[in-house]
């Protein structure tokens, strides 16, 4: 279960957005919130910062008061969540990311902030996170104004997109941990890319008849691999359905989806590897990121070696 969520700000009401979904899942899990904000020294020398300016030290003085206020003006709407803040300093990723280890299951925060503090969450620090996060990771698209003094409603529907592989799988851990705790019904999604030959008079890719056994088979070793996952989902008392689509842009597939299936939240390993390297690399999941809207629960596979 969750134990320990983090939530990452900048300053900005933009930031504050990922509060009223964190301090939720923290309310159902009885888990406790850490509130954290990198201070980035305003000068730099040689191999340390320059902590003794009087410039420096009054922005990281604002910086205590403004996560002491943020803590005091939300506790009020989740009065029963334990919270803490934490204010870090250095290379923001590099900060975040120390701060996950051993620290939290779960870290929830928005693509992108802006302010007078503003440290572009969207961009290098979500980037980088997505890349090496030891924790998964729950972005939120943030609204425009600053969020309502109040928790978000539940997820209602998750889709869990897999790609036949292992490590692809290591996103049902997480996202099953959110979703019982609101009680969701979830789709898992597979995409299968058509099998496609080279088209000897023109040079290009064509899909053909010879393609069509392979193409079959394909198709209903997906969707039984699928059966099984969901079998196994409902023997928990879980309500499951499955989507397999026939795409050659996964990304593209998965927007669709969400919209078409009325999903509120999308879980995904940010790659996958097996049989056919199939969907889940870091550039889908940096698509789907970019692309939508909807909340974002990503998984780094741990990778035996």
């Amino acid at each position: 279960m969750f134990r320990s969520l983090l939530v990452p700000l900048d300053g900005s009401s933009f930031s504050e957005n990922a509060l009223p979904l964190a301090l939720n899942i923290a309310k159902l899990a009885g888990a406790a919130v850490q509130l954290l904000h990198v201070h980035v020294p305003l000068i730099y020398t040689t191999g340390a910062s320059a902590l003794d300016s009087g410039g420096d030290e009054s922005v990281w003085k604002q910086e205590r008061t403004y996560l002491n206020q943020t803590i005091a003006r939300w506790q009020a709407v989740a009065p029963g969540v334990r919270m803490g803040s934490a204010l870090l300093e250095g290379f923001v990723p590099e900060a975040l990311r120390e701060q996950m280890s051993g620290k939290a299951e779960l870290m929830v925060m928005t693509t992108h902030g802006r302010g007078p503090a503003s440290r572009f969450w969207l961009g290098s620090v979500t980037d980088a996170l997505v890349r090496t996060a030891t924790v998964p990771l729950l972005l939120l698209r943030p609204s425009e104004q600053a969020p309502p003094l109040a928790l978000s409603p539940p997820f209602h529907h998750m889709m869990i997109t897999l790609d036949g592989s292992d490590l692809a799988e290591q996103a049902l851990g997480p996202a099953l941990q959110l979703g019982r705790l609101m009680q969701t019904r979830y789709t898992l999604l597979r995409v299968v890319k058509p099998v496609v030959s080279l088209d000897p008079t023109t040079g290009w890719s064509a899909t053909t008849d010879r393609n069509e056994p392979l193409a079959r088979q394909q198709l209903d070793e997906a969707q039984a691999y699928l059966d099984r996952i969901a079998e196994r989902l409902r023997g928990q008392g879980l309500t499951v359905q499955t989507r397999l689509v026939l795409h050659t842009r996964p990304a593209d597939t998965i927007l669709e989806e969400t919209r078409e299936q009325g999903v509120d939240v999308i879980a995904l390993a940010t790659h996958g590897r097996g049989g056919l390297q199939r969907l889940l690399l870091g550039s889908v999941a940096d698509k789907v990121l970019r692309g939508g809207t909807t909340p974002l629960l990503i998984c780094r596979p741990q990778i035996e070696t």
